[in-house]
């Protein structure tokens, strides 16, 4: 159960597959209690198979749910399916961990309890398994460009960060220099990355290498070579605006550089000096990403085999 945030969906199916689930998907939409979540009821009207059956019975053996507003709907369900089924949330669900039999949380949330999970990064679908396969199979796209190659993964606008002019230029600055180093680029938006951005940057590239030898810029037709980027990338710069990409690049062994844009959060703040602590990532000074050596991690299997475990333990009444 997600609200349809993409990050939460991310974390959701992730661990599902993880664990060699077929999960079913339940959108929780906005409604006039929305604003009252995590700690009001859910909307009444969900109640019944009326309503796409969000919460008709029969009711799950497991129910996963990330994000304020499914909070009230995972209580609800715990609650009506008399304890039959196994709850999970992924992060902190502000009303305590209480709130599901198991919680994973990342370090830079406040929950704490016997049946909550830490780590420092979070849960996602880029398996090992993926990127391998990413690799032996090359997108077309970005097959012909040299090596070594820098891949650029560009968010945008969110609650805590902008990109500005400023930022789009700084980035525009690092791809360049790859270019003239003889490196391939390649660059990849998020849905939250401002068209003017991808304009700004594609119209760059190609003034500095119109026939395109050296890169490729997404601008949002065909397939997202999202996956295929993270697969063929030698270095790669992510944008820290998003917890979730920096997590999933850092499953790469590419040299992970990060870049803050405009605005800045404290949560986001100590997740960077955690991974740069860790030899993780490295905070971008330059144009020029140097390479360096550092270990792969992904805490996904890692969460997903907690969550086994408890459940098993929760199935035969321990």
């Amino acid at each position: 159960m997600t609200d349809g945030k993409i990050g939460d969906e991310v974390h959701c199916f992730g661990i599902a597959e993880t664990l060699g689930l077929e999960p079913v998907r339940k959108l929780i939409h906005r409604s006039i209690f929305s604003p009252l979540a995590p700690w009001g009821p859910i909307d009444p009207r969900h109640r019944t198979a009326k309503v796409n059956g969000l919460l008709a019975p029969p009711f799950p053996d497991i129910a996963i749910a990330s994000g304020r507003r499914t909070v009230p709907y995972l209580r609800y369900v715990r609650e009506k399916s008399e304890g039959k089924t196994f709850t999970i949330f992924l992060k902190d669900p502000r009303t305590g961990p209480e709130t599901a039999d198991f919680i994973w949380a990342p370090e830079h949330d406040k929950v704490r309890g016997e049946n909550v999970l830490v780590t420092l990064t979070s849960p996602h679908r880029l398996t090992p398994e993926r990127l391998a396969a990413a690799r032996a199979v090359q997108d077309k796209r970005i097959a012909h460009l040299p090596t070594p190659r820098v891949g650029l993964v560009i968010g945008g606008m969110s609650r805590h960060h902008s990109l500005q002019e400023q930022d789009v230029a700084r980035i525009c600055a690092v791809a360049l220099a790859a270019i003239e180093n003889g490196q391939g680029v390649m660059v990849t938006p998020s849905r939250r990355t401002p068209k003017s951005a991808v304009k700004a940057i594609a119209a760059n590239l190609q003034a500095a290498d119109p026939e395109g030898a050296f890169s490729f810029v997404w601008t949002g037709e065909g397939e997202n070579p999202y996956l295929a980027i993270m697969a063929n990338a030698d270095y790669i710069l992510v944008t820290a605006d998003s917890v979730n990409m920096i997590g999933e690049a850092a499953t790469t062994t590419a040299s992970l550089y990060v870049y803050e844009p405009s605005g800045g959060y404290k949560k986001i703040n100590y997740y960077l000096r955690r991974l740069t602590d860790e030899g993780l990532i490295r905070r971008l000074e330059g144009n020029v990403m140097e390479p360096y050596a550092r270990r792969s991690v992904d805490t996904t299997q890692e969460i997903a085999d907690a969550i086994a475990k408890r459940y098993a333990a929760w199935k035969s009444g321990k």
